[in-house]
């Protein structure tokens, strides 16, 4: 990454280089934005009602409250949009709205609304639909629903169609739509919830400590969608992460007390708990059932309910990690590295009887990824469904890949998602013909790129400058994600001073470079043949490790090499 400049420094003599380094790697160079993200005062949280349609929205809910009119909370089948429709749903519920929730089926509905789910909810004299993680491209949906005399609000966050004519014709939430005036663009799905709950509340007949206590008890939601869903933890996203997980670290919510006792996570949670831990817990739901289980997870009043669903999706989330690693085996067999194209695309095999091998669409998106980060290419995962195919993707910061489906939208039946990741559908016999002009778009666009996996490297340290005082430095950026990575360092010419393997099998190792210890787990044996006296280039992140009540500094090692002399 590019160095600072000595006007840089000049500029904030209250800061180090190290901190000044970091801040300019994410982009905050102005005043203001260093001290908000330094802070994450939650009073720096924007207004709700900036958005455009706020207000409208809130007066027509606040009307069907006061009519006694059902509402529906229209979800998602991921952690965004089932934290999204509980959030909602309890704020709603807490007001008086005779709320329900639907959330859609992953493989025998899609991402989205449909029309026979609205003609379900039609049935039940549902008078208001709103929409949370979705809708934005539901133009014809949003009309049948109207046609059958329902309002409909979307709060959304993905990308909207590019013609305005596309656009449904209700009430939209959504801060990336053209002419929305609210200032901060990546929210998650949640996070528009959240804040039309925000906007709900104000406006409710109950005194500031009620109000505040009802908007407290919504974030440990807003931080395990915005963390699970992987959007920016820049900006707005760092405060209402950072208050909820102050929530989460005492909540009172069963469900999630119980989710986080299957997981095993003791001591205080972070960032990287829910996003490694909560996050897939709750999506296993939507991916290898329905994300009912856990919507009814973080519902629940019931603890017996609440340690049988935690327990439900435990086992549900050992079953992804199997069929996941099961499919990235056989997308590995299909890879050619000898070939020359930009884009990976692995569809399900067909066996010798010209049957497809079906792939979990639950977990095709977790696959793209891992993929996608191994090779650093963009990559689609297409399997065979009861219509054609359906498929997802996952991409580098290089290849906008909604932009490029926009490019094949002819081809396809559905498709949405963000510059970095993707869904999509499509007709049996348009297949072939998809594949090869998604693949002569990725060709043309990442031409001069170097599609080699990278790694950026915040800034070089010398070994004698890692303390505890860098530590604390490091510990005010969390919490971590995207946009904000964890901080990696690089330290030249290092010693080897000592060499120990840990591990049942010896299969971590740790190595001593002067008085600090920097340990790789389960790479053993990719290191065995550095030697004590070998000078080196480490890559690491620099952590406070406690352990039997003692804390030091050590570093974690994410790679090693010999120096170039």
């Amino acid at each position: 990454m590019p160095k600072i400049n000595e006007s840089f420094i000049s500029k904030y003599p209250e800061y180090s280089q190290v901190v000044l380094q970091l801040l300019f790697n994410r982009g905050l160079e102005k005043r203001k934005e260093i001290e908000m993200f330094l802070s994450s005062d939650y009073k720096d949280i924007h207004d709700p009602f900036l958005f455009n349609n706020m207000a409208a929205a809130v007066d027509l809910i606040i009307k069907h409250i006061k009519a006694e009119n059902k509402i529906v909370v229209y979800g998602d089948y991921d952690a965004d949009g089932v934290t999204s429709a509980v959030l909602l749903v309890e704020v709603l519920a807490i007001l008086k709205g005779k709320t329900e929730v639907y959330i859609p089926d992953r493989v025998s509905e899609g991402y989205g609304l449909n029309k026979e789910a609205i003609d379900e909810i039609s049935k039940k004299d549902v008078k208001l639909i709103i929409t949370v993680d979705g809708g934005i491209r539901n133009k014809e949906e949003v009309q049948h629903a109207k046609d059958k005399n329902m309002d409909v609000i979307i709060t959304d966050h993905h990308i909207p169609p590019e013609e305005e004519d596309e656009m449904p014709e209700c009430l939209i939430i959504n801060p990336n739509i053209k002419e929305e005036k609210y200032p901060f663009k990546n929210l998650a799905g949640v996070g528009v919830a959240a804040k039309l709950a925000k906007a709900i509340i104000s406006k409710a007949a109950l005194g500031d400590e009620d109000k505040q206590r009802l908007e407290e008890k919504i974030f440990d939601l807003v931080a395990i969608g915005t963390i699970a869903d992987c959007v920016s933890l820049l900006g707005e996203n760092r405060i209402l992460v950072n208050k909820g997980l102050e929530i989460i670290n005492k909540t009172k919510r069963i469900g999630l007390q119980e989710l986080i006792k299957a997981a095993q996570i003791k001591g205080r949670i972070e960032a990287w708990n829910i996003g490694f831990q909560i996050g897939p817990r709750l999506n296993a739901a939507g991916r290898m059932e329905h994300a009912n289980t856990a919507f009814e997870l973080l519902i629940t009043k019931n603890k017996k309910e609440a340690e049988s669903l935690a327990g439900r999706l435990n086992e549900k989330n050992i079953d992804r990690q199997k069929i996941t690693e099961e499919i990235i085996a056989e997308i590995e067999k299909q890879i050619d590295r000898r070939d020359d194209n930009k884009i990976i695309i692995g569809v399900c095999p067909v066996d010798k009887e010209q049957e497809f091998k079906i792939w979990n669409e639950g977990v095709i998106g977790l696959v793209a990824g891992k993929i996608c980060d191994k090779y650093y290419q963009p990559t689609l995962v297409i399997t065979k469904s009861e219509e054609g195919y359906k498929g997802s993707g996952r991409s580098i910061e290089e290849f906008n890949i909604i932009a490029a489906l926009e490019e094949c939208e002819e081809l396809l039946d559905r498709y949405g998602g963000h510059p970095a990741a993707c869904g999509f559908s499509l007709s049996t016999g348009k297949l072939e013909t998809f594949i090869a002009k998604i693949k002569e778009i990725a060709n043309k666009e990442l031409a001069k790129v170097n599609l080699q996996p990278k790694l950026k490297i915040e800034c070089e340290l010398k070994l004698d400058e890692i303390d505890e005082d860098l530590i604390k430095i490091i510990e005010k950026f969390s919490p971590f994600g995207r946009d904000n990575p964890q901080p990696k360092f690089i330290s030249k010419e290092a010693q080897i001073r000592d060499i120990v393997n840990m591990g049942v099998d010896g299969q971590h190792i740790k190595f001593r470079f002067n008085g600090l210890w920097a340990v790789a787990f389960g790479r053993s044996e990719e290191w065995k043949n550095f030697k004590i006296g070998d000078k080196v280039d480490i890559v690491y992140y620099a952590e406070k490790n406690e352990f039997n009540g003692r804390s030091e500094v050590q570093l974690k090692l994410v790679d090693v090499k010999l120096c170039d002399f």
